[in-house]
């Protein structure tokens, strides 16, 4: 490969020398690689994308075009580096970690250092992630920062230098891991051949630390993972480390505070929360104390905080260093602090709130990257590329407001071999390293996430763009003492559990909703596929008359009918798939768009094959509406309906039968008891006798017409047919089936709420719905009444339609929202 890719020179190339050969750290992999041919290279390539896709893994960026669902870019080819180098590395990090902890620690406490003027005040004070509620405390377990990732880039001299420093929130080594297990897949031989060092032991480490912040004490403490929730960026590296490292996903609903303890609201009440791993900003985490338009966040965690009962990762206000204005002052800081020189320095920075700095930056804004100094969602600008009028803007931002703006020198960055146009280019790359803090002091993950850009420019190389790829990292082991090389520890002895004692109350609620959404999905589906097929069939008999006809009935039954498309039945199918498929009020789309909104809340909690399979519900969905420019539409539907029925499959086949599954389920049967309510309802409006009732289209649309055939072998008869779609237990797709299963599931949940004995209220609903249906004669129902209709039976199923509302209402009340919380009841004497 080294003969086929040609780096820039002038600069520091990863994997090629100055002298054009490859570097000694990467001859064993290139050994390795080169016996892949081109078409190998394609088809691997490819593999690492289908499994990006299939795996979900995604990044979202506000305002791009592709929304939530843009893919996770990966270039398959690692970065790697040796041993001795990484070593160094590693020793600089954790330097660096804690010399920034300790600086946190002074500003947020006696702020030594600005009165010995090592750090200006406006440094501090100009900073809106100085909390300044923060000050003056500190936080559980003596830290400020735990978790800390450094941004490195590598010059034309070789050396590595610190582009920014991350203390707020550090993003990135969920994808790192992801990364490492899709190379893993894509070069096998090459990932064995090469010694690598092992991600595991860090992740380990970073759980076993988390658990150990626990102030109170406890075998078994609750740690959480705070998100903002599906919208943000990095979501998917946020459910994936919460897998991963076996923590519970929450957002910031999902916790209260009471007594200044935080608790989770679970299906079994409050839990106390021990330890909370914040991906939320520090100032959208308390509407009380800090920003109070906040919807993110839990009132009262600053005062839980402050009191000690609750440890969070990273501490609230340690955004305050995250950046750059701070890197120029560091070095003296070190001297002072560690009485040490940094092992690692930083690029070039001038902070603008420094008069002397301001006019070299104005002098040589040029050759310079200017970016906001105290947070990172406005994309640096680089002044080479600035236009004149551009150029006077940014002169009179630093300005206006100098504090806010740092410019740093970066130029002639390291390049590594990214994959594109069929071949092997040059990128310049920044390299993100994580470190946490831990029982043995800070510990760097032997690997991390580099970052390559998409042009020739590092500027598109930034992770809060989502511009460029990304890379694993490679630590070439040393053999005679790797860690990678030992044998895994001993394990904690286990302890076994069964049933989940943390399911947070919003969870179930989208559980419940999953449920619901899938089966709206597949009515929807059924609905549609059977107007269409007898519309097609009335128009290939060139019986327009019928087609209208037909419509009006399907709508009766619950499909909706765009008024305009009834003008011309011609090209009604193709106007009605339109409709469904288009985003229309009502559609089929709209209903699997809310179903992937509740999905992505429980991105933790489905299975690979489940978000496989509801990934492919939606792609499925796309295609039918390019198909239908094409006619051919009926197959797609049939197709949908069994990818719907895949979803259900590995409902009931893979979950365990927990809280999870009952409402999961739960929500299905509500929802299709519904649907049939609804559906009779409709076939028998306006009917004034049995011919009129489109039975054969009922026994369609729940899939009982070959039940229905076995049974009578006789053309359909109404008693019959309500019988099998309302009364009879042992079909699966009729009513009395999903009151069956509904009144089980209420059995379940309510030992899990600790029922004393008595019926709860839901279980009391269940017990009239089913003695309802029971009761219930088929054939006096069948019966037309000398008021002109069948009101006996449309009373019945308004009945019935009610209380099944008021059982979901029932179940909103009792098991997802906490809105009540009772004080233990004192004797009264103590109340005089």
């Amino acid at each position: 490969m080294e003969h086929i890719y040609v780096p820039p020179t002038g600069v520091h190339d990863e994997m090629v020398g100055a002298d054009g050969q490859p570097r000694p750290h990467w001859r064993a992999f290139l050994d390795s690689f080169a016996g892949l041919s081109a078409e190998d290279l394609v088809q691997r390539w490819e593999l690492g994308q289908n499994l990006l896709r299939d795996n979900g893994v995604t990044y979202n960026v506000h305002g791009d075009p592709e929304g939530l669902e843009r893919p996770w870019t990966l270039d398959p080819l690692p970065l790697l580096l040796p041993a001795a180098e990484w070593d160094w590395i590693a020793r600089a990090v954790a330097q660096r970690a804690g010399l920034l902890n300790e600086v946190m620690a002074d500003l947020y406490g006696k702020r030594a250092l600005i009165g010995l003027g090592l750090i200006p005040p406006a440094l501090l004070h100009a900073n809106p992630a100085f909390l300044r509620p923060c000050h003056g405390w500190m936080p559980a377990g003596g830290h400020h920062l735990h978790v800390y990732a450094a941004d490195l880039v590598r010059g034309a001299d070789g050396g590595w230098r610190v582009l920014a420093d991350r203390t707020e929130s550090p993003a990135g080594a969920g994808y790192a891991l992801e990364n490492r297990t899709i190379v893993n897949r894509v070069l096998p031989e090459q990932f064995r051949a090469s010694h690598i060092e092992r991600l595991a032991p860090f992740f380990e480490a970073l759980r076993r630390s988390l658990h150990a912040m626990a102030p109170r004490r406890t075998d078994t403490p609750r740690v959480v993972l705070l998100t903002p929730g599906p919208y943000n960026e990095t979501y998917f590296e946020h459910a994936f480390l919460a897998r991963h490292l076996g923590l519970t996903l929450v957002q910031g609903e999902d916790l209260t505070v009471r007594d200044g303890n935080v608790y989770m609201k679970t299906l079994t009440g409050l839990q106390q929360v021990d330890v909370i791993w914040r991906r939320t900003n520090g100032e959208w985490c308390d509407p009380l104390e800090l920003r109070g338009d906040s919807t993110l966040g839990v009132a009262g965690l600053v005062q839980s905080a402050r009191a000690g009962n609750v440890a969070i990762v990273n501490a609230l206000g340690s955004g305050l260093l995250d950046g750059g204005a701070i890197q120029s002052f560091l070095p003296a800081i070190s001297r002072h602090l560690l009485g040490e020189s940094l092992m690692m320095g930083s690029v070039p920075c001038w902070w603008c709130g420094n008069d002397q700095d301001r006019a070299f930056v104005a002098d040589n804004l040029d050759r310079l990257v200017l970016r906001p100094a105290f947070h990172n969602r406005i994309s640096p600008r680089l002044g080479s590329n600035l236009s004149g009028l551009e150029r006077q803007a940014a002169l009179a931002d630093i300005q206006s407001r100098p504090t806010d703006w740092v410019a740093q020198q970066v130029d002639n960055l390291s390049t590594v071999p990214v994959w594109g146009d069929g071949g092997f280019l040059p990128r310049s790359m920044v390299l993100r390293v994580f470190a946490a803090f831990g029982e043995n002091g800070w510990q760097v993950m032997p690997g991390g996430l580099a970052r390559v850009s998409s042009q020739a420019d590092l500027l598109t190389a930034r992770l809060q763009t989502g511009g460029g790829g990304s890379k694993d990292l490679w630590i070439i082991a040393d053999q005679t003492s790797s860690a990678a090389l030992q044998p895994r520890g001993r394990a904690a002895p286990v302890k076994l559990v069964r049933g989940n004692r943390d399911l947070p109350s919003r969870v179930a609620d989208n559980m419940f909703w999953l449920g619901r959404y899938v089966e709206r999905c597949e009515g929807s589906t059924r609905l549609l596929r059977a107007a269409i097929a007898r519309i097609e069939e009335a128009l290939d008999q060139n019986d327009p008359a019928r087609a209208i006809y037909t419509a009006r009935v399907m709508a009766r039954l619950g499909l909706f009918i765009p008024p305009e498309a009834l003008e011309a039945p011609e090209t009604l199918p193709r106007a009605l798939m339109a409709h469904h498929l288009g985003g229309g009020e009502g559609g089929l789309s709209e209903q699997v768009d809310r179903l992937l909104r509740v999905v992505l809340n429980l991105r933790d909690r489905l299975s690979v094959d489940t978000w496989r399979a509801l990934q492919r519900l939606r792609d499925d969905v796309r295609r039918l509406h390019l198909d239908n420019q094409r006619g051919d539409t009926l197959s797609r539907l049939n197709d949908l309906i069994l990818t719907v029925e895949a979803v259900n499959g590995l409902s009931m086949e893979n979950m365990t039968r927990g809280p999870l599954w009952l409402f999961m389920d739960s929500g299905r049967r509500i929802e299709r008891a519904v649907t049939i309510v609804d559906t009779l309802g409709g076939a028998l409006a306006d009917a004034d006798n049995e011919d009129a009732v489109p039975m054969e289209v009922l026994l369609d649309l729940w899939d009982s017409a070959m039940t229905y055939r076995s049974r009578y072998l006789a053309a359909p008869r109404l008693a019959a047919v309500l019988d099998l779609l309302l009364c009879d237990e042992n079909n699966p797709r009729s009513l009395g089936f999903q009151l069956a299963a509904l009144s089980d599931h209420m059995d379940s949940l309510a030992q899990i709420a600790g029922s004393n004995g008595f019926l709860r209220a839901e279980q009391r609903l269940m017990t009239v719905l089913c003695g309802t249906v029971r009761t219930t004669d088929a054939l006096v129902l069948a019966r037309y009444d000398r008021d002109g209709g069948y009101h006996d039976a449309e009373r019945l199923l308004e009945n019935l339609r009610s209380r099944l509302w008021e059982v979901s209402e029932v179940l909103s009340r009792e098991y997802f929202s906490h809105a009540q919380w009772r004080l233990p009841v004192r004797p009264p004497e103590l109340l005089a």
